[in-house]
């Protein structure tokens, strides 16, 4: 991920924007190659993205799901406009998501980040 970019305040800051989704487990391996090639891949082609982390783990009590935390850094919320629209708080999916995700979240959350180092 590159270097932020300074916010207003004068500190090093960014925003996070945050979705969750769970596949069933055994799909998990194809789920997170079609994120690959569809969000994560519009993502950093669009102005303003800082990189994107994609999170998964098994989950259940007999380890049956998979969730995914897929989150990307964005320069402003402007720049998350140039994403997904002017409706940032609503997700963002793609044609097959529904084919893989056991339930399509409604909104996404977001957050400023701080990096010190």
């Amino acid at each position: 991920m590159s270097a932020p970019s300074p916010s207003s305040t004068g500190s090093n800051a960014m925003i996070a924007r945050v979705w969750t989704g769970r596949t069933p487990a055994a799909r998990r391996v194809d789920y997170l190659a079609y994120l690959q090639k569809t969000g994560v891949t519009e993502c950093r082609a669009t102005p303003g993205n800082q990189g994107v982390e994609v999170l998964h783990r098994i989950v259940g009590e007999r380890g049956e799901q998979a969730e995914f935390v897929f989150i990307s850094y964005w320069d402003s919320l402007d720049a998350i406009r140039g994403f997904v629209g002017d409706d940032i708080e609503r997700a963002h999916y793609y044609p097959d998501d529904r084919a893989f995700l056991l339930e399509l979240a409604p909104t996404v959350s977001h957050y400023e980040v701080h990096l010190y180092h």
